[in-house]
C-alpha cells in the first residue's frame, strides 16, 4: 500500500459529494490508502490492510479520538470487499431501528449480498441493545463495525467483545494534520492565509481532529485577509478548540493516573503539566486537592510528613481565595509533592495491619496494659504490671503490647529517605533496647 503522506493530490470527491459541500466531506478519502494517520491499522501489515487483502472482514470495533476517520474506514472497507453499507447512530436509534436493519440484511444475504453495519457512538446503546447484535453477528447476517471513543473495556459487553476485534484508532499528530492542510489548499488552489508559525499554531489548536481542522480551515478560505495572519491574529479570529475532557470518563481517569504517577515519580515538571491539563479543561480544583492529598500519604508518608500538611494548606488557601488566584496554592502542593522524598512504607504498614487484624479476630491485649476502672477489673489483673513509660529509664518501658497468642509484628518498615531515616534509626534503638529489657 502507499505511502499514505507520499502525494500532496487531494482525493477526488465522491460522485454524491457537492462542490460546494463542507471542505470535510470534499476531502473524504475514496480509497483506504487515503486514509492519514492510521497507517498501523491501514498499511499492508496492519489488521485492516490484512483484512482487505484476504477479502474477509471480520466484527471489529474502532477505538479512538473525534475526528480521526472512523466512519471514514468503515464506508472504505465495505467497499473493499465489496459488503453492502449500512450507517446508524446509537444516539438516534432505537430497538425498531435495530429490527428493520436485521431484518433488511437477512433479505440481501438472501441474494448473496452481505451488509456491513456500521454502529457510530456504539457504546451509547443499553446492555440489553448490545446482547441484541449478537445472533446477528454470530450468524453472519451482519459484519459489525462500531465506533466509539469510549474505552470498550468499560462501556461495551463482554459478549460482544469477544465476538468483535477492537482496533484502536491514534491521535492525528502533527504530521498528519499538516497533510490534511495540504490537501485542502490543494483541492481550493491556494494556500491560508496564515503564517508558517499562524500554520503550525492552526495544526496545535486541533487537538488530533482532522474534522475539526478542517472546519477551521473552511472558515478561513471564506474570508479574504489583506495579509497573512500571524498566530496573535488567528487566535483573535478562531475560537480555540477546547480539549477533550469527559469527567467521567476515560480521559478523565487517564490524566488523574499521568498526574499521580508523575509525583510518584519525582517529575515535578510533567506532574505540573497534567495538573494544568485537568484544571484548564474544567476538573473540580477540590478533586484535584483530594488526589494530591492521597498521594501525599501514599506515596511520600513519613518521608516527609510536610506533604500532607502542604496539601491541607493548598485546600484552605483555595476555599480562602477561590479561582483563579487560589489555584497557585494547588500548583505549589503539586511541585512540594513530585520533589519530596518518596516512600510508600505507612501506605504497606497499613496494608499489612488491616490483613493481619482481619485475620485474628478478637484476640484481647494484655492485661497489663488494660484500664482497670471497676475494682473487678483490678481483682482479676486488668492493669498488674504496667510500667509508665514517662517514669521509665530513656523514657521508655519495654513492655509488651501485643496479645499473648500474638508474635510481635513489623508492619511498618520505614525507608532510608527524608525523615524516615531517623525514623528508622528510632525505632532500632528501640527494638534493641526491648531486647535488653526483656534479657534483665
Amino acid at each position: 500500500m502507499a505511502d499514505l503522506f507520499a502525494s500532496q493530490e487531494p482525493p477526488q470527491p465522491a460522485a454524491d459529494t457537492p462542490r460546494s459541500g463542507p471542505l470535510a466531506d470534499r476531502l473524504r478519502p475514496q480509497q483506504l490508502d487515503q486514509v492519514v494517520g492510521q497507517e498501523h491499522l491501514t498499511g499492508p501489515d496492519g489488521a485492516i490492510g490484512h483484512m482487505v487483502a484476504a477479502g474477509r472482514l471480520s466484527s471489529i470495533i474502532l477505538w479512538g479520538p473525534p475526528g480521526t476517520g472512523k466512519t471514514t474506514i468503515a464506508r472504505l472497507l465495505a467497499d473493499a470487499v465489496g459488503l453492502r453499507f449500512v450507517a446508524i447512530s446509537a444516539v438516534f436509534s432505537g430497538v425498531a431501528d435495530l429490527k428493520k436493519v436485521f431484518a433488511e440484511a437477512r433479505e440481501h444475504a438472501r441474494i448473496g449480498r452481505k451488509t456491513l453495519l456500521f454502529v457510530d457512538e456504539i457504546h451509547r446503546f443499553n446492555r440489553a441493545q448490545q446482547d441484541g447484535f449478537l445472533p446477528y453477528v454470530e450468524d453472519g447476517t451482519v459484519t459489525l463495525v462500531g465506533a466509539t471513543t469510549e474505552n470498550p473495556s468499560f462501556e461495551l459487553n463482554a459478549a460482544l467483545l469477544s465476538r468483535a476485534q477492537v482496533l484502536i484508532l491514534r491521535r492525528l499528530d502533527h504530521r498528519a494534520l499538516s497533510h490534511l492542510l495540504d490537501r485542502g489548499e490543494a483541492l481550493e488552489s491556494r494556500s491560508l492565509p496564515l503564517t508558517p508559525e499562524a500554520r503550525d499554531a492552526l495544526v496545535a489548536s486541533a487537538d488530533g481532529d482532522g474534522r475539526f481542522l478542517l472546519n477551521q480551515a473552511e472558515t478561513l478560505f471564506s474570508v479574504d485577509f489583506a495579509a497573512p495572519l500571524d498566530p496573535g491574529a488567528l487566535g483573535a479570529f478562531l475560537q480555540r478548540r477546547v480539549a477533550v475532557y469527559d469527567k467521567d470518563r476515560e480521559g478523565h481517569y487517564n490524566l488523574i493516573s499521568a498526574l499521580h504517577k508523575s509525583i510518584r515519580g519525582s517529575d515535578p515538571q510533567a506532574a505540573l503539566y497534567y495538573l494544568a491539563r485537568m484544571l484548564t479543561a474544567g476538573e473540580e480544583p477540590l478533586y484535584l486537592l483530594r488526589r494530591l492529598t492521597r498521594a501525599a500519604v501514599e506515596d511520600i508518608g513519613l518521608a516527609d510528613p510536610q506533604a500532607l500538611v502542604q496539601c491541607i494548606a493548598a485546600k484552605d488557601t483555595y476555599d480562602f481565595l477561590g479561582s483563579p488566584e487560589g489555584e497557585l496554592a494547588i500548583a505549589q502542593a503539586c511541585l512540594y509533592l513530585a520533589t519530596a522524598p518518596k516512600s510508600n512504607a505507612a501506605y504497606m504498614a497499613q496494608k499489612a495491619a488491616w490483613r493481619t487484624a482481619r485475620e485474628t479476630g478478637s484476640l484481647m491485649p494484655p492485661q497489663n496494659i488494660l484500664n482497670a476502672p471497676t475494682k473487678l477489673m483490678k481483682q482479676i489483673g486488668y492493669g498488674e504490671g504496667y510500667h509508665y513509660d514517662h517514669d521509665a529509664e530513656d523514657g521508655f518501658s519495654g513492655d509488651n503490647y501485643w496479645p499473648d497468642e500474638m508474635t510481635p509484628q513489623s508492619f511498618y518498615k520505614p525507608t532510608d529517605r527524608g525523615m524516615e531515616k531517623r525514623i528508622a534509626e528510632r525505632m532500632a534503638w528501640w527494638d534493641e533496647m526491648r531486647e535488653q529489657r526483656r534479657s534483665e
